[in-house]
């Protein structure tokens, strides 16, 4: 399933988007990075656009059919199941599938292992997850968004709170847990964004950049 997800993190959609709509490679301009909120600058809103939708669907798809395959052979027998799509899909085979989204989305082997930061597709997966927890997130970094304008931090704050509503919600450690991985690997992702937050000379969502960071 991580390989599956893998395959399906891999069609990096920013990338792709650069190179049909302007024949540039977005990781060289810009932020540097592949994913929505660069080739909104770059490249334009709805490119941005529809990366961003793309990227989602990419982590619901890995979940959808993985969760569907074990549930129809057999492989997962176990008690959590999506609240989006319950009763017929659990949560487990899914997750392993999506966390290897993340690992091809961000990591991807064709392009040298340089690619985004898998912030949409990880708000994807939370959907699919628990639906409840997803939404109270999305308001929280909709807010955020909306009064500092900090992209950003709006991820931080939504990936790190995601795993931590799972746990007060009676999620097993398990799910808690791949969960974790999955949000310390967008924190380490972001390592340069959260030092230019802190120093205070973070780029605000709507402005344009040319030289690549770190």
């Amino acid at each position: 399933m991580l390989l599956v997800g893998y395959g399906i993190g891999c069609i990096q959609t920013a990338y792709i988007t650069g190179r049909l709509v302007k024949d540039i490679d977005v990781r060289e301009h810009g932020s540097g990075n592949a994913g929505m909120t660069n080739v909104t600058r770059v490249v334009g809103r709805r490119a941005g656009l529809v990366v961003f939708v793309l990227d989602v669907l990419k982590a619901i798809g890995a979940f959808v059919f993985c969760s569907w395959a074990a549930a129809r052979f057999g492989v997962f027998e176990l008690g959590y199941y999506s609240y989006l799509l319950s009763p017929r899909l659990p949560i487990e085979p899914g997750l392993w599938a999506g966390l290897g989204v993340l690992l091809g989305h961000n990591f991807p082997a064709y392009l040298g292992f340089r690619g985004g930061k898998g912030v949409a597709s990880f708000l994807g997966l939370m959907l699919v997850i628990d639906w409840r927890v997803a939404l109270a997130v999305y308001l929280i970094g909709t807010a955020i968004v909306l009064t500092s304008r900090y992209i950003s931090l709006a991820s931080l704050t939504m990936v790190l709170l995601f795993p931590i509503g799972l746990f007060f919600m009676g999620y097993s450690l398990e799910i808690v847990v791949i969960i974790g991985l999955m949000t310390a690997m967008t924190f380490y992702l972001h390592r340069g964004n959260i030092q230019r937050l802190i120093a205070g000379n973070e780029r605000k969502f709507g402005t344009k950049e040319d030289k690549p960071q770190s």
